[in-house]
């Protein structure tokens, strides 16, 4: 649960400052934008009021400054338009037309929708208020660049946190195949040279006691070990599914789960009639509804319940429940149960529910969730499994 609350903090933290980030570029973005468009309309001004006195010049009158304050426009896109609405100049537009009557359309066009925006600057000629030109004018590139900019790395910057967040969750994955491979393969080393012993043993005291009752039962308990061991050791090789029929191995399960809890629980079987055949790795799949049906034991609490393990099929998939009368799951963990070390026993792992996701999805491409849950009247756990 350690490792889990810090990747979730972790996370939080990404995201947190993901946003925190990004407010803070939009911010200082809109601060230069608002600055660097304040100073493109003052330079307008500059650049309208010497438009007003190229107009107003006479032979006499010095125009080297006013000329040097028009050509020093090159990156503000501007149109002059007359008191009748006609272009009188232009300078930075990109024109898109193929002739000069289409480019005078095109220029007009530009011109009288910077005016309806408000990007206009209207400068009288004379005392006369009709006659006057308007200044109409555009952002220039840079500052349409810098008031995208911010949006850009929003982007990056969200791009980033997606990628930090899906190699951390890749690494702790790989960190957790690794123990689980790891930690499986030495528990099948380790039972591997008990069991062994202990069918010599049981060997021995079948040719002792050929008519003891128990035995039989001892010699399957033994066989059960050398089942487990053999689950254990396939953890981390990929298992290859052949053609089984799911009806036996939840026969197998019901049979072996009755024989071992107690009496005040009953283990019922709802099948259908004709076997379900599917390619599964008959082991690796009883192992799951073994770890279903047990954690449906412990649910119970030591009180009298009912377990099913329903069977049934479709077209294009095998369905297969296990339904208990336990306490149920709260809600607030029914998406956390399959999530490595989650558990809500006082003893526990946490990794059982995990290792039967793994078995479910990984190894047989199928899916297995909690289709219900309620406190007090139990749960249901449904896997599905694709045919062919």
């Amino acid at each position: 649960m350690q490792w889990t609350d810090r990747i979730r903090q972790v996370k939080i933290f990404l995201v947190v400052a993901a946003i925190f980030i990004a407010v803070a570029s939009l911010l200082v973005s809109r601060s230069l934008t608002g600055d660097l468009a304040q100073q493109e309309r003052s330079r307008m001004q500059v650049w309208a009021e010497a438009m007003k006195s190229l107009s107003d010049a006479d032979e006499n009158t010095d125009l080297s400054l006013v000329l040097k304050v028009l050509d020093e426009n090159n990156t503000i896109p501007v149109v002059v338009l007359d008191s009748e609405g006609i272009v009188t100049e232009y300078r930075n537009i990109e024109i898109k037309a193929d002739n000069v009557r289409d480019s005078i359309s095109f220029v007009t066009e530009q011109a009288l929708h910077l005016k309806a925006s408000g990007q206009v600057i209207r400068i009288s000629l004379s005392n006369n208020h009709n006659d006057y030109i308007d200044v109409c004018y555009d952002d220039s590139l840079m500052l349409k660049r810098i008031a995208i900019y911010p949006y850009v790395q929003l982007g990056v910057v969200m791009l980033f946190v997606v990628v930090a967040i899906f190699a951390l969750l890749t690494s702790k994955r790989a960190e957790q195949n690794k123990v689980w491979v790891g930690l499986s393969k030495e528990t099948a080393h380790q039972l591997g040279t008990p069991i062994s012993s202990l069918m010599a043993w049981t060997t021995i005291l079948k040719e002792t006691y050929p008519d003891d009752e128990l035995l039989p039962e001892m010699d399957k308990d033994v066989k059960r070990l050398q089942l487990i061991a053999d689950r254990f050791s396939k953890i981390g090789s990929v298992p290859e599914p052949v053609p089984s029929s799911l009806n036996e191995v939840l026969h197998h399960v019901a049979d072996y789960m009755d024989r071992r809890t107690s009496r005040k629980i009953e283990m019922i079987t709802d099948l259908p009639v004709d076997d379900v055949v599917i390619k599964v790795n008959a082991s690796l799949f009883e192992w799951v509804i073994e770890n279903l049906c047990k954690n449906a034991v412990d649910a119970m609490g030591g009180e009298s319940g009912r377990i099913t393990l329903h069977l049934e099929e479709t077209d294009q998939r095998a369905i297969v429940e296990v339904i208990d009368t336990g306490k149920g799951i709260k809600k607030k963990d029914i998406r956390n149960v399959f999530r490595p070390g989650f558990t809500t026993k006082k003893r526990g792992w946490g990794l059982g529910l995990s290792l039967a996701k793994r078995i479910v999805e990984e190894y047989h491409h199928g899916r297995i969730f909690v289709k219900s849950s309620e406190i007090g009247k139990g749960s249901v756990f449904r896997i599905e499994l694709r045919k062919g």
